[in-house]
């Protein structure tokens, strides 16, 4: 019995609770996010999405972009972009074509068929992980994310039977289509988010997503909502709704590679399956939905799955960025071992004058030779010890 309450206790730990904590943080702020869509589309017949997006993208860019030009070395601004702003620039146009596509998709298919098949980004972000960043799951892991879909599939059916099966029908297999690309858009993104979150720093994430997320929902509404934008009825209320939801995306995107960060891109994404439960009990008061005791149920399940899925160590193997020569701090854009290579020329300037053959007299032996040695020895065991302490610095970043 103490055995097994020992073992509990190592499961569901303080970590576990933070990692429940901050997934349930980033659903509430999807939940905002939807909340504020819902009153634009519904109270004030707003349907600008690209607009909405580059909101976001501008915070983004106006936050975390201008850090980049006073970084030095490899985190430069100028330095991304010329080893690898063209990956950057790819990775701002999934980005923002996935939340493009699953708005879209609104207009074409029902709500359950969303719910339903937006969860495809599961078992695509699993595949990702695998192939790109050497993930390996264990088998509690999937029947975790099991147990997560099967929370999914009693939200659903709660939809169903309290009547809120809504949405169009005018094209179901394009809205479904729709709904599977902006998944499947969605799980590329957050894997690039995963791998440059833990091998490089979360500020050159935001600051190249926010640049070239700009660009492109800019040059995107420019294109399909030039009509409309003019028959928006400018009031204190649309501006406040506009405001409260570019700030929740904003929260969402600043905070969610720290989660990624701690956890995973896919255990973030089961976090994020209870973000419609969250609309949902909003809209109880908000919008007068229907309330059904599966909602609880499914609540449960998505819950319990989450914390199975997080109470067991994924082993990764996470491949090293290409070629920066040591890893980049999140916060101030410096390199995280500017001591260490310190301490490191130190050590070998000594390591110089080591071998420098000094002129004896006649008449000094072993001793003078000793000496030498035990010097050469001393300068050679801190260099091993601060390089494997350099590797283990690198190898936490992974």
């Amino acid at each position: 019995m103490t055995t097994t309450m020992g073992k509990i206790k190592i499961l569901f730990n303080w970590q576990l609770a933070k990692t429940l904590a901050m997934g349930q943080g980033l659903a509430l702020l999807i939940c905002g996010t939807a909340i504020s869509s819902q009153y634009l589309a519904s109270d004030y017949h707003v349907n600008t999405p690209m607009l909405q997006s580059l909101l976001n993208y501008a915070l983004l860019c106006i936050t975390y972009t201008p850090m980049l030009f006073f970084r030095t070395g490899e985190g430069n601004m100028l330095r991304i972009l010329k080893r690898r702003g063209w990956k950057y620039l790819l990775m701002g146009l999934v980005d923002v074509e996935a939340n493009y596509t699953v708005v879209k998709a609104y207009q074409y298919t029902t709500l359950t068929s969303i719910q339903l098949l937006d969860c495809f980004i599961i078992p695509v972000l699993m595949v990702l992980s695998w192939w790109v960043l050497k993930t390996r799951y264990r088998p509690v892991h999937y029947v975790a994310v099991v147990v997560c879909l099967l929370g999914v599939g009693a939200m659903v059916g709660a939809d169903l039977l309290a009547g809120r099966d809504q949405g169009s029908t005018s094209n179901i297999l394009l809205g479904d289509g729709l709904v599977l690309v902006s998944a499947t858009l969605y799980a590329v993104s957050n894997v690039c988010q995963e791998y440059t979150v833990k091998n490089l720093s979360r500020v050159e994430f935001l600051g190249m997503l926010g640049l070239f997320g700009t660009v492109f929902s800019t040059i995107q509404m420019v294109i399909l909502e030039r009509h409309e934008l003019p028959k928006i009825q400018w009031s204190w209320q649309i501006g406040l709704l506009f405001g409260g939801y570019g700030t929740c995306m904003y929260a969402l995107y600043s905070c969610m590679p720290v989660v990624v960060k701690l956890t995973s891109a896919t255990s973030v994404n089961l976090s994020l399956l209870t973000a419609d439960l969250f609309s949902l009990f909003c809209g109880l008061f908000l919008f007068h939905y229907s309330f059904s005791p599966l909602y609880l149920i499914a609540l449960v399940v998505i819950l319990f799955g989450f914390i199975t899925f997080n109470a067991v160590p994924l082993p990764t193997s996470t491949p090293s960025p290409p070629s920066p020569p040591s890893p980049i701090t999140e916060d101030d854009g410096c390199y995280d071992n500017h001591a260490i290579n310190l301490n490191e020329d130190v050590i070998d300037k000594q390591d110089v004058v080591s071998t420098i053959v000094v002129p004896t007299e006649e008449g000094q032996g072993e001793g003078d030779q000793d000496t030498r040695s035990k010097m050469d020895t001393r300068t050679c065991v801190p260099d091993r010890g601060y390089g494997s302490f350099s590797h283990v610095l690198c190898s936490t970043k992974m």
